[in-house]
């Protein structure tokens, strides 16, 4: 393969420029996350008016974050191939069109599938946006634009819930539109990005794409997916499917693993994966993923059927933790521009991550609102502090044109914990929702037959039933906490295991060519370059020293 014909070292941009071209990127990413949170609140009515069931319920939210998860790493070695640009663009039509079909869905199943094809465009949102960031803005200084992605989080996650309320609430709106809402917004951004973003496309003679490593990573980890989402309520954790499912899961993922390690342009470079940084931030990111995910999607939920707040009041009641997410993000991402360490800042969120989860895990339907408020602002502290950070960790140890997919990386293995954490909570919760409806239905001398159980529409159940599920689901929230809790504590591992290193302040790693002595770039001391970048296991010794 003919070596990349850009520039040696692309100019700067100007803070202008920058703030410029991230108004169009921060606009994508808040409606990337609009189209989960604003559907967070409404998702019991819109479940509640298409008939679905509990595992409806958490197929909608799966079936997105499946296609995201299996789409994220193509999307982020593509980005190393072609124009970041084009492709960022290319995942919003994806997106809007995904939007559109959920909007017009007919049936829960319907909705599924138009979420699951939103999904592919989301999967490219979340890695590009990332990716486009990190070719424009160097380590050490991207600390302080951390506090610009926390607020549009915080804003996305605290205003979606709201909007989704408000929009379920009005009756001359109705559901449907918490997925039309954000078709404008993608339009503009779209627009947007054609004016503010220019950056460099590194062009490649003879490209080759591994169309078949990324075929086999897709339909490994969706086989993987779809068996955790269906075990132990289709069929057996025993049983001739599991066995099915499991062992292709594992050969196909095999197969890719083989694949990759001989294709020309890996997606998923595995040289990559396997330095220290990259591997426990990967870890990192697939216990807070599942934590973070797994949990917080079952809130809604839980203040709407477990305590019988109204869509938008479950919205408001989200507000601590995207408080904490804002907050904290801003916090430690000027203070790691400040000294350039991040690993005590991931540390620390990765343990306040655990102690909130655990406090969430103490909830059941009549606790006090003011411990359950205090217990998310803990979370999204924890979660401002690591989750970016953990992507910031890995790109500050990558040559620029590794920056697509070493990001994507990270962000596959977060969704992929996002969607096994939503899978596997999602079937505890309907397990424990059912074992407590069943017993507290027959202490009542309640018939069980049709107890209600599972349909989430509770204004077609009478109120004697009405009051047991919501206590079931009211109470059964606190122990998937509990797990997420549990889950939690390997991130906490992995961030105590990362080297301390002072980030960078170059865009790109020092060209392997020249000499360059100890300055800016110095690394805990060490010399900013001295020619072992060239290949990964240099660059690891690198960080070492």
């Amino acid at each position: 393969m003919s070596a990349p014909t850009a520039p040696a070292e692309a100019a700067p941009m100007s803070r202008r420029q920058t703030l410029e071209a991230l108004s169009g990127l921060l606009l994508v990413l808040f409606v990337a996350m609009l189209s989960s949170t604003v559907v967070s609140t409404a998702l019991p009515k819109i479940i509640g008016a298409l008939n679905g069931s509990q595992t409806q319920y958490t197929w909608v939210v799966t079936a997105t974050l499946l296609t995201a998860t299996a789409t994220t790493p193509i999307w982020g070695k593509l980005a190393d191939l072609f124009s970041k640009k084009l492709l960022i663009q290319a995942a919003i039509v994806v997106f809007l069109v995904g939007s559109v079909a959920a909007g017009f869905a007919q049936s829960a199943g319907q909705l599924i599938a138009a979420r699951a094809f939103q999904g592919i465009g989301v999967g490219g949102l979340q890695a590009l946006v990332q990716v486009a960031i990190a070719a424009m803005i160097p380590p050490r200084e991207r600390g302080r634009y951390n506090g610009y992605l926390g607020g549009v989080m915080a804003l996305a996650t605290v205003g979606g819930p709201l909007l989704g309320g408000l929009i379920v609430d009005t009756s001359w709106l109705g559901w449907r539109w918490c997925f039309f809402v954000g078709v404008p917004v993608a339009i503009i951004a779209l627009f947007l990005l054609q004016i503010t973003l220019n950056l460099p496309t590194v062009r490649r003679q003879n490209v080759k794409i591994d169309y078949l490593g990324a075929t086999l990573i897709a339909a490994g980890v969706s086989v993987l997916l779809i068996w955790i989402s269906f075990v132990d309520d289709s069929f057996a954790w025993l049983s001739w499917q599991t066995g099915a499912m499991v062992g292709g899961s594992v050969l196909l993922l095999a197969l890719a693993v083989l694949v990759e390690s001989r294709a020309a342009e890996p997606v998923v470079p595995l040289h990559i994966v396997r330095e220290r940084t990259t591997a426990l931030a990967i870890l990192g990111s697939l216990a807070v993923g599942m934590a973070m995910f797994g949990g917080a999607v079952f809130l809604g939920q839980y203040f709407q059927i477990g305590r019988g707040y109204s869509p938008t009041e479950a919205g408001l009641l989200t507000i601590p933790m995207m408080a904490g997410v804002l907050i904290s993000s801003i916090v430690a991402g000027r203070m790691i521009t400040n000294s350039g360490k991040i690993k005590p800042y991931i540390v620390f969120g990765s343990i306040v991550l655990v102690a909130g989860f655990a406090l969430l895990g103490t909830i059941d339907h009549e606790t006090s609102l003011v411990i359950v408020g205090v217990a998310m602002f803990v979370v999204g502290v924890g979660v401002g502090m690591t989750m970016q950070n953990l992507v910031l960790a890995v790109q500050n140890t990558v040559a620029l044109k590794d920056i697509g997919a070493a990001s994507a990386s990270v962000a596959f293995f977060r969704s992929l914990g996002g969607t096994i954490g939503v899978s596997v909570l999602g079937a505890v919760l309907a397990r424990r929702v059912t074992d407590r409806i069943t017993h507290d239905l027959a202490a009542a001398g309640i018939p069980t037959t049709g107890g209600g159980g599972s349909t989430l529409n509770l204004d077609a159940l009478p109120e004697p039933v009405r009051q047991i599920v919501r206590a079931a689901y009211g109470d059964a929230t606190g122990h998937i906490f509990l797990i997420s809790a549990a889950i939690a504590v390997v991130g906490v591992v992995a961030a105590l295991l990362l080297r301390p290193v002072t980030l960078r302040s170059s865009l790109d790693l020092p060209d392997p060519g020249r000499s360059v002595a100890v300055g800016a770039d110095a690394v805990d001391g060490a010399p900013a370059f001295d020619g072992v970048g060239a290949d990964p296991a240099g660059r690891e010794e690198h960080a070492r020293r």
